[in-house]
């Protein structure tokens, strides 16, 4: 083997790698979030609601689980032009990427809602809750604290394999950038250990970050890394 490791070519691009990092890590926090909101609204239809609304619910989850969010991605960018519908790349991956997270979040939140005790709920239906209340004052603070480790594992996996699904339609986040800059100085292997060592340093983060929100917000012990 004669080839000869040049990582000062690719530190050289340490600024743009940052830079796509941030971006990463952007798309990450939005992606969850939104598939969180979406996620709770179909945990709750169908948890509660009637059997039309169940199997409209299960529909949404059967579909985002059971095809790729690459294709998904694809509808949206290349697909959505076709009827005159064109947006840019950015929104097409948070939408794509959004609409598959809530997919999943609404099955770890499903599971959540059912651990909730009957006891509790019919307190709060004596108390003269309303479903939302019920949702908001009494599932919610429930389930945040049973599924915590699970969604916290889930926004590493987001922030990890899901963004990165955004280089292929031309975002610069972190593997769009090592690609740009790969193809401008033919290091390849070199900019992608380099990219990998950032994504190992993002996880991180955001994994000791979640698991200190955890324990102090929620008294859970959330894995770290």
């Amino acid at each position: 083997m004669n080839y000869t490791f040049q990582f000062g070519v690719a530190l050289d691009g340490l600024p743009q790698l940052l830079q796509g990092a941030l971006l990463t890590f952007e798309l990450g926090v939005i992606t969850f979030w939104g598939g969180a909101l979406i996620g709770l609204f179909f945990a709750a239809l169908k948890t509660f609601g009637s059997r039309p609304v169940r199997w409209l619910a299960q529909a949404y989850v059967v579909f985002f689980t059971n095809t790729p969010a690459l294709i998904q991605i694809y509808f949206l960018y290349f697909g959505l032009p076709e009827f005159g519908i064109r947006w840019s790349n950015i929104t097409c991956v948070l939408i794509g990427l959004t609409l598959n997270a809530g997919a999943y979040l609404t099955e770890i939140m499903r599971a959540g809602f059912l651990s909730v005790r009957a006891t509790e709920l019919e307190a709060a239906e004596t108390l003269g809750f309303s479903l939302p209340q019920q949702i908001r004052y009494v599932i919610v603070p429930h389930i945040a604290k049973t599924i915590y480790p699970a969604i916290a594992n889930f926004f590493i996996v987001i922030l990890v394999m899901g963004t990165s699904i955004g280089a292929v339609v031309g975002v610069n986040e972190l593997t769009g950038e090592a690609i740009n800059l790969s193809t401008e100085n033919y290091r390849w292997l070199e900019m992608f250990i380099v990219a990998a060592c950032i994504y190992v340093v993002l996880t991180l983060i955001a994994s000791i970050s979640l698991a200190l929100i955890g324990r102090w917000a929620f008294r859970v012990k959330a894995k770290i890394f």
